[in-house]
């Protein structure tokens, strides 16, 4: 049976850093958290533990009040097939609450499909990292008919839960326009960086860089470093944007050249290339006039 609105039932999948760090941040403040590490690795198990989330039978997941899908972009769609008649059988389904970085079209199908099992669904978008000791965020942007219960649902549980005045769509809408502002720069500096590293200028541009533009300089040094361990994600992420900028074609294949460039710094084949990042963003690095 699905918990009180007083002490909420939330299953999450899965357990990746967003995932457990929210996870994590709703068991701190009361919210019991189910999970189902069928098929997942040893590493998102122990994610999944120290996060105090409580591994279920995929069937159980369907007790929740609410289930939150934090994946991959590429796996929300393949994901919400495959729970939506499983979470339907239940006496009260859980809202359904689909947090990941896709385009609008993507969103509106799983609605859809969602609908079609007579499910209740929450457009939502994550912006900002994981949530950590210190760190008040990320902020969730809702959107869709049922965003003001779920925000209710999760009032004062440690999670910046803003309503967006919109349909399904607009919080990814939202959350596609941000993500395109921000890993589409550092994807612009990575090129031009590795452009320079190639043709022997890195250390004028990074000179440069710091010289006439230091508050991008300093965005860079804080936003790059971590770049090459979340590129396989960015790369699918830059897929759901460019689909949602499919009407101007500039756009899309300025997102279409994001995604083909993180895809690939996602390959261990580019270990070169990441080293030559990393020596461009080194802070000990020489930068000379």
């Amino acid at each position: 049976m699905a918990g009180m609105m007083t002490t909420p039932v939330v299953a999450i999948l899965a357990q990746g850093a967003m995932g457990a760090g929210v996870a994590a941040r709703l068991v701190a403040h009361g919210v019991t958290v189910l999970t189902n590490l069928d098929g997942r690795s040893a590493a998102s198990a122990a994610r999944a533990a120290a996060a105090g989330m409580r591994a279920v039978p995929i069937a159980d997941l369907a007790a929740a009040d609410a289930f939150l899908s934090i994946l991959p972009p590429d796996q929300a769609e393949a994901t919400a097939a495959t729970l939506a008649p499983i979470l339907a059988a239940a006496p009260k389904p859980p809202l359904y609450a689909d947090c990941n970085a896709i385009s609008p079209q993507t969103m509106l199908r799983i609605a859809t499909l969602l609908a079609g099992h007579g499910m209740r669904v929450v457009d939502a978008g994550i912006i900002g990292g994981p949530p950590r000791e210190g760190y008040a965020g990320p902020v969730v942007h809702a959107s869709g008919p049922e965003a003001p219960g779920f925000a209710a649902l999760l009032a004062e549980r440690g999670i910046d839960l803003r309503v967006v005045d919109g349909p399904i769509g607009a919080a990814s809408a939202l959350k596609m326009s941000y993500a395109g502002i921000t890993k589409g720069l550092v994807a612009i500096g990575t090129a031009m960086m590795l452009a320079a590293t190639r043709a022997g200028a890195a250390d004028a541009l990074r000179a440069e860089l710091a010289a006439s533009q230091p508050a991008l300089s300093a965005w860079f040094a804080r936003m790059m470093p971590s770049m090459p361990d979340k590129a396989y994600r960015w790369a699918g992420e830059m897929e759901e944007i460019a689909g949602f900028t499919r009407d101007d074609s500039a756009a899309n294949a300025i997102y279409g050249g994001a995604a083909a460039l993180y895809a690939r710094l996602a390959d261990p084949a580019a270990a070169q290339e990441i080293a030559a990042l990393r020596a461009f963003l080194d802070p000990g690095a020489p930068r000379r006039a």
